[in-house]
């Protein structure tokens, strides 16, 4: 039987206009590797069944939890549901699990809410001062669909490369992250890769990063 720890809201508020984070207590001795993730269920009858993974977005030490969740209005679903859980509200937590964990420098390709695993990295190294050598690639529709860009900004400087794919805006690039764009910002395919998204955006970007000279072993994203 896998353990499940009912943990109180201690705040919730929207960061983008779909994305909320949501501030939860931690239990005793709940441990994670920055970059693993838990499943969520909402602690109501109707829901506490319904279990969906999040990211920890909260550096390891901290006393408390953090998660960042995509809220799909539309779908009438768990994330729908999980848009109006305000502080008070109780939430399930399961056990910890995930496969995306830090194993050197290299370069981060995340779309959307597929940051959210960067972010307790970033966090945990910026803290460490071991952000030296990482670059991070953030592919969003639009500049409205950026998760925590301020914070990236200033724990990345010049190594933070915000890519949309549906606005022209003057100094973004407005495209997709295909072969030719790798080759374009990647000079070195010996380095680690860290990539999180959608699952077609990760077979894609995985598939040409292997093809243009990455080994296995080097490209970290979740199974």
């Amino acid at each position: 039987m896998e353990n499940s720890h009912i943990v109180k809201v201690l705040k919730s508020r929207f960061i983008t206009h779909d994305v909320k984070s949501f501030v939860v207590e931690k239990p005793e001795g709940y441990n994670f590797v920055p970059g693993q993730a838990t499943e969520v269920a909402i602690n109501h009858p109707d829901w506490k069944n319904q279990l969906r993974p999040f990211t920890f977005t909260n550096p390891k030490e901290s006393n408390y939890l953090e998660f960042m969740i995509k809220i799909y209005k539309d779908r009438k679903g768990v994330t729908n549901e999980l848009g109006r859980i305000n502080a008070g509200d109780e939430l399930i937590l399961h056990d910890v699990f995930g496969t995306i964990n830090y194993k050197g420098p290299g370069v981060f390709i995340a779309a959307g809410s597929g940051i959210t695993p960067f972010i307790a990295i970033f966090r945990e190294l910026y803290k460490n001062n071991q952000l030296y050598g990482n670059r991070l690639i953030y592919v969003n529709k639009t500049s409205e669909d950026v998760i925590m860009g301020e914070e990236l900004h200033r724990m990345l400087k010049n190594n933070f490369i915000n890519v949309y794919t549906r606005e022209n805006v003057v100094g973004f690039a407005g495209k997709r992250i295909d072969r030719n764009f790798l080759i374009e910002n990647i000079v070195d395919f010996s380095q680690h890769f860290y990539v999180c998204g959608p699952s077609d955006f990760v077979k894609t970007v995985t598939s040409n990063l292997l093809d243009l000279g990455a080994t296995a072993e080097s490209v970290v994203f979740e199974e």
